[in-house]
């Protein structure tokens, strides 16, 4: 036995375990944390994705010892102090799901994923490997969730939902960097310097 602290969803729990305990295994009959499901326990499915330090993981091949003093986000914990994260409502909109086994992991999965493709991560089916900002198309979505599998088939209402949220954050995003750009401009007329002047400097 090892006696590990694991940080899950912001909180610090010691545990006693077999060093060779799974993650998967601690978070469910360790920690009662049983959002994140136990499918094939080979890495084939996808239901026990969670995130650690932002990246996602499959938790049933990997050790918890592995992951002491790291950040664990189960599904439990993506949800903040306003409601639901934005995926998890777009999944009910979106009808992402039926049985609800693997919602769990697929969820944890996109957040990484736009995560991922935020950063310019390529995939199998991107066009221009050396592009910023790619357009996250259906095939991009479909490609970069293929590691988590839905029996019910939910596929569509699965893609609709991601492509949902990564829509209305480009927008958020797009209208941040405009409210900006009019901060910028009145600033410089305020100093007397013309727009394109303060936006060199920034």
């Amino acid at each position: 036995m090892v006696e590990v602290q694991l940080r899950i969803n912001g909180t610090v729990h010691t545990c006693e375990i077999p060093p060779q305990v799974s993650l998967l295994d601690v978070l469910r009959e360790h920690l009662g944390l049983t959002g994140t499901k136990k499918g094939c326990d080979q890495g084939a499915c996808g239901a026990c994705t969670v995130l650690v330090d932002g990246e996602r993981i499959n938790s049933c091949l990997t050790l918890a010892v592995q992951y002491a003093g790291r950040e664990v986000t189960t599904i439990e914990g993506v949800a903040g102090e306003q409601g639901p994260h934005p995926l998890q409502a777009a999944f009910i909109r979106n009808d992402g799901f039926q049985c609800g086994y693997c919602t769990s992991g697929q969820i944890c999965s996109a957040i990484g994923m736009l995560a991922e493709h935020a950063s310019g991560a390529p995939s199998l089916v991107t066009e221009h490997l050396a592009a910023t900002g790619a357009e996250l198309t259906d095939a991009e979505i479909r490609e970069r969730m293929s590691g988590n599998l839905c029996r019910c088939g939910a596929y569509n209402g699965i893609v609709d939902a991601i492509r949902e949220v990564a829509t209305a954050k480009a927008r958020r995003e797009l209208a941040e960097d405009g409210d900006g750009r009019a901060d910028r401009e009145h600033t410089a007329a305020r100093a007397g310097r013309p727009a394109a002047a303060a936006e060199a400097v920034r």
